[in-house]
């Protein structure tokens, strides 16, 4: 009907191996509509009502939900759909449409150095996705530079110099310290250089603590007074096992610092996947990487069509 889940064999032969771990990573949600859907029979209110059912446990959220489902009963309407599985389809299409808006991938060729300064709850995944960010970049021919913003904890600077030593990348720490000032060195390190990329960690910090808040704030001013126009690229770490707490920490960052590209991480069997979609609908911030496990090479770009497909196609 729409062909939306329909590959080519090159195709699904280029991208299985990925797409194999996001369906794994996705499986609590993915498991749940495959079973909805495989039930057969016709369209009809208690099957709407399933739907909507598993759509709010997966962290869809109520807003975004209700959208899908008034986006989902005009497709129907429209195409005159009467079978289960073809609202599996159709539901396919509705998702792709309402995530493809976040599908922006990161361009860190407009400046030089290009710096991104990443920020986060405690336990996102924040210092473990600068590690991997950086392997991705120096993948595409880019020189990376790494600064270790967060000074109050030396567990994060160990782990950054871990990271660093793995990616054959410099790494600016101070033992202890005003974490804008870190930065600043690094940015200016960056350009007596020549670095391509200057990746910033930050602290940690709860989003509903106000002088947390104004502190990482500081951060960005002073980035701005090393190199104008940095930093370049806001990127918000978020935890998709949180589910819509997630959304609550974008609006908050997002408010304070003007985030300007997301990265999910922890894709890994336990998410259920569905904040993706509150997000699209609440506050729709570019989705720049997604996270699928520990590994170097598990961080890549967000592509709509491979996590809905993903999403659809279960377990």
């Amino acid at each position: 009907m729409f062909g939306f889940l329909t590959q080519k064999p090159a195709e699904k032969s280029a991208k299985s191996g990925w797409l194999t771990r996001l369906k794994s990573g996705l499986r609590n949600t993915g498991g749940q509509l495959t079973d909805l859907f495989s039930r057969g029979g016709k369209i009809s209110d208690d099957l709407y009502e399933d739907l909507e059912a598993i759509l709010i446990t997966a962290d869809v959220g109520m807003d975004a939900t209700r959208a899908l489902l008034a986006d989902l009963r005009q497709q129907v309407k429209e195409r005159r759909l009467t079978e289960a599985e073809e609202l599996r389809e159709a539901l396919a299409f509705c998702l792709l449409n309402l995530l493809s808006p976040l599908e922006k991938p990161l361009d860190t060729g407009t400046h030089k150095p290009f710096v991104i300064m990443l920020a986060g709850v405690n336990g996102a995944g924040k210092t473990t996705s600068i590690g991997k960010l950086a392997k991705y970049l120096q993948g595409q021919g880019k020189s990376v530079l790494l600064a270790a913003g967060d000074t109050f904890r030396a567990a994060a600077r160990e782990q950054l110099a871990e990271w660093g030593a793995r990616n054959d990348v410099t790494v600016i720490a101070q033992q202890s310290g005003d974490p804008a000032a870190v930065i600043y060195d690094a940015v200016q390190a960056a350009q007596a250089r020549g670095i391509d990329v200057v990746l910033a960690d930050t602290a940690g910090r709860l989003a509903t603590q106000a002088h947390l808040m104004d502190e990482i704030k500081k951060v960005k001013r002073v980035i701005a007074k090393a190199l104008p126009d940095a930093p370049h690229e806001v990127l918000l770490v978020l935890d998709a096992n949180t589910g819509q707490n997630a959304l609550s920490q974008v609006k908050a960052f997002d408010d304070a610092l003007g985030v300007t590209g997301l990265v999910l991480t922890k894709l890994d069997g336990t998410a259920k996947g569905g904040v993706i979609a509150a997000i699209a609908k609440a506050r729709p911030i570019p989705v720049r990487f997604i996270g699928v496990g520990e590994g170097m090479d598990d961080l890549r770009p967000f592509v709509a069509e491979d996590f809905v497909r993903a999403l659809m196609e279960g377990e």
